[in-house]
């Protein structure tokens, strides 16, 4: 597994919900994407934090040129130009370990 930690400031009365329904809206069957968490900063209301796990990272890679993602990118790049403070920060990390109680 792999999971890439996306960290996103937005324009103060902005908020995510149009980035989560775009996404789903735009998800391909088969993408190496197995979960997707919208998370929102409890101490800073304009910081949402998206973690994206896939099955690998060459799976990620390959998603990101999917044409049949094409509509879905643009519909991002626009929606991310209209509510975001400052560029995204994008974390990329190995998983060691999956466990769960």
């Amino acid at each position: 597994m792999w999971v890439q930690v996306i960290s996103v400031q937005v324009k103060p009365g902005k908020d995510i919900s149009g980035v989560i329904s775009t996404l789903k809206a735009g998800e391909q069957p088969e993408s190496g994407l197995l979960r997707e968490l919208f998370l929102h900063d409890q101490s800073d209301p304009d910081h949402y934090v998206i973690m994206a796990v896939f099955e690998s990272e060459e799976k990620a890679r390959a998603r990101e040129q999917d044409p049949r993602r094409a509509d879905t990118s643009a519909a991002m790049r626009e929606l991310m130009a209209d509510i975001l403070a400052a560029p995204p920060q994008f974390t990329d990390l190995d998983v060691l370990e999956d466990w769960a109680p």
